[in-house]
């Protein structure tokens, strides 16, 4: 076969491919550079694909399996979600291996049958929640996530290699080029914006379903997230991770302001113009403009996810909101999007009526609250308008939070973070520190801070001899809880921990997450209260990549875990689909809007 086995991990290779002709995706939302479809097998004692692909890349993915596979049967189908652009070919891959045994839960079994009538299946495994299922080394666990986006959907953890296959969550618009991993592209130029743009029309309407399946990853170590759309990640998991939590909970992501308008004579766009520029010049950076009749309405979603503020500006048409807007405004309904603030400006020549409509739509949504009234507006803006404008935008500004600078010029310096590595003649051992700087040269003096309560310190105090290993953007936050968060006087920080070796000095040194590690000799001791300053000479370094080194900054904003919201809901969840109904008691002839089943399906949030 032609095709390059791409290994994503340990015995797990890539059998996907893209469809950069694709110009609708779901045959609604415009795509500017197609999509990736993604399916991935596991070579163990037996074999395992999981999912399938669009018809589109139908051949890659079969040429895909048979090249990885070179000749072996193919033991398992998982199939994790039943939409076609995953599952439509999945008949055609039975049809070359007719005993493998398709591996799926009883929902997905469903609709497996409804949309392939006549398929004979031979051989077929139910799943439960949490059943696994054993390859070899690599034993698979079954999460089901209903409603991320489809009732059926299940997500499986390759336990051996610390892998989520996430279905269609952490997805994005796109296709790849070349480079499967996100660490490999610029995600934030150029794959964020459609990863949001991906979530928030395909799935952000389940934000509790999202948030529940995130509670469920949380209790588990992933060190991989491969999706059935867009890069596969393998670093920086909490950036990913924290966007999905924002956007799940619906947390603006930036205190700003997104301003929507529609306009049949460009009169409604001045008046959006002059609250732009009215908010500039009151300070605000976070301002984004668009023409509903221009931006198609998907990106305008995906905007009002990001930004805590939104301004509509709208004609008034066959006395009703000029269309374009309100086709954005109900889809931001059927989003259910909340948790905004937001104004309105309305413009007719001589009945103005959208603004109270648009009010009607967005003051029905959830934790949505309007800034001052409406302004109204007849043909064009005249000088009376423009002062009416000036007082909105002012209202507007007032009400964004602004960034508060510290009056302490101490926050100011900046500081890396460092994994400082010792060995007290039994055991290794590190901590992590934030202090290292070259205070000489000629010869080179290094001078490194540790807080005297750690027992770093004192090893270090002992032996007088240390190692720095400088840290990257990509480490993950499992390492500041092994090396920072524990004692090595009662704990081994090394134990299971395989990836170090030893450098001359004996003591170990980083060759993951690290680029660079410098071997030092302790030449003279401060006492500077609360810590000690030991100034070293170098006795070895060495670089071990080019990944950019990590600032405490960085950490505080991408790294860290953002501490849970402590607001619980009160009221009832879906057993079937895992649709909400809020509040205290359910009404005994409720119907579930998504599934249609009864009460008796229901059961109380937890």
């Amino acid at each position: 076969m032609i095709y390059k086995n791409r290994e994503v991990c340990k015995d797990t290779y890539y059998v996907g491919g893209s469809d950069r002709r694709l110009a609708l995706f779901e045959n609604i939302y415009p795509l500017e550079n197609g999509a990736s479809y993604n399916s991935y097998i596991i070579l163990d004692e037996k074999t395992c694909v999981l999912d399938g692909v669009d018809h589109s890349v139908r051949d890659i993915y079969i040429d895909k399996v048979k090249a990885a596979l070179n000749g072996r049967k193919l033991d398992y189908l998982i199939i994790q979600h039943m939409e076609p652009d995953h599952a439509c070919c999945l008949k055609d891959l039975i049809a070359v291996y007719p005993d493998l045994t398709v591996v799926l839960n009883s929902k997905t079994w469903e609709m497996f049958k409804n949309f392939n009538e006549g398929v004979e299946v031979k051989n077929v495994k139910i799943v439960q929640e949490m059943d696994t299922l054993s390859l070899g080394k690599h034993t698979l666990v079954f999460v089901f996530a209903p409603m991320v986006h489809w009732p059926e959907v299940m997500v499986t953890y390759d336990a051996y290699t610390k892998t989520l296959f996430s279905a269609d969550a952490f997805g994005t618009f796109g296709a790849l080029s070349g480079n499967l991993f996100a660490d490999r592209v610029k995600f934030e130029k150029e794959f964020e914006d459609e990863a949001r743009r991906y979530y928030t029309n395909i799935v952000g309407k389940y934000g509790t379903q999202v948030q529940a399946i995130l509670k469920k990853a949380a209790t588990i170590e992933i060190e991989n997230i491969c999706p059935l759309h867009g890069p596969i990640w393998r670093q920086d998991l909490n950036y990913l991770i924290d966007l999905y939590d924002k956007w799940s909970r619906y947390e603006p992501e930036v205190n700003g302001a997104l301003i929507v308008y529609g306009s049949v004579y460009g009169h409604s766009e001045v008046a959006a113009n002059i609250i732009a520029d009215n908010l500039s010049e009151l300070g605000l950076k976070e301002i984004a403009l668009y023409d509903a009749s221009k931006t198609d309405k998907s990106y305008l979603v995906a905007e009002a996810f990001k930004y805590s503020h939104l301004i509509i500006c709208a004609s008034t048409y066959n006395m009703g909101i000029f269309t374009p807007v309100e086709e954005f405004l109900l889809d931001l309904k059927y989003h259910n999007l909340q948790n905004r603030k937001f104004a309105v400006v309305e413009n007719g020549s001589w009945a103005p009526n959208s603004g109270g409509l648009v009010v009607k739509i967005l003051g029905d949504l959830k934790d949505f609250e309007q800034i001052g009234e409406k302004v109204t507006f007849k043909s064009s803006v005249k000088t009376n308008d423009a002062t009416k404008l000036d007082e909105l935008s002012k209202q507007i500004f007032d009400t964004i939070p602004q960034r508060k600078e510290s009056d302490n010029p101490l926050f100011n310096l900046t500081y890396g973070l460092f994994a400082l590595s010792t060995f007290d003649g039994k055991k290794q051992n590190a901590c992590i520190i934030n202090t290292v700087n070259q205070v000489a040269n000629n010869p080179d003096r290094i001078m490194i801070c540790v807080n005297k309560a750690n027992y770093t310190a004192n090893v270090i105090k002992e032996t007088k001899k240390a190692n720095i290993n400088v840290l990257t953007k990509h480490t993950p936050f499992s390492l500041f809880k092994r090396f920072g968060f524990q004692s090595g006087a009662s704990v081994d920080k090394f134990q299971c921990f395989e990836d170090f070796k030893i450098a001359k000095n004996g003591i170990a040194y980083l060759t993951k997450y690290a680029n660079a590690y410098i071997s030092l000799d302790v030449v003279e001791t401060l006492d500077l209260g609360t810590h000690y300053g030991f100034i070293c000479t170098i006795s070895e370094m060495k670089t071990l990549n080019s990944d950019t080194s990590l600032t405490y900054d960085y950490y505080m904003k991408n790294i860290k875990p953002i501490p849970p919201k402590t607001n619980k809901k009160v009221g009832w969840i879906c057993k079937i689909c895992g649709y909400v109904y809020e509040g205290e008691d359910l009404p005994k002839d409720f119907i579930c809007p998504i599934c249609k089943h009864g009460v008796d399906d229901f059961e109380r949030l937890k």
